[in-house]
């Protein structure tokens, strides 16, 4: 989100819902939980609970366009199928590749550390 922030002066961070995923909690609390952890003075960064696509999101909010984060390959090859459909829906999509520390992270791994 810091890199993000260093390129655009808004940032939305759109907490989701992944019906492929089985999170603890619903994305209003997990959205709640992300801002709670960033740092007070980030005003530019609005953390949102979305249920739809992306897109439509980003078509209602005039937000112009979708930054992603890029672990490894396999990660890539899922984001270039999701940029490829966002782009097709007119909104273009940025990779920012994880940071070395953060590239073996994963939210299934975080919900594993949890239990």
């Amino acid at each position: 989100m810091n890199r993000a922030r260093e390129l655009f002066d808004e940032v939305v961070v759109l907490v989701a819902v992944n019906s492929s995923k089985r999170p603890g909690t619903d994305e209003v609390r997990r959205a709640a939980a992300v801002r709670a952890v960033l740092p007070v003075e980030w005003t530019s960064v609005t953390v949102v609970a979305w249920n739809g696509l992306t897109s439509t999101y980003c078509h209602r909010h005039d937000v112009g366009v979708i930054v992603r984060g890029v672990r490894n390959t396999t990660d890539l090859r899922y984001e270039h199928q999701l940029a490829a459909m966002n782009q097709a829906l007119g909104v273009p999509t940025v990779f920012l590749p994880a940071q070395p520390e953060l590239a073996a992270v994963s939210s299934t791994a975080v919900r594993a550390l949890e239990r």
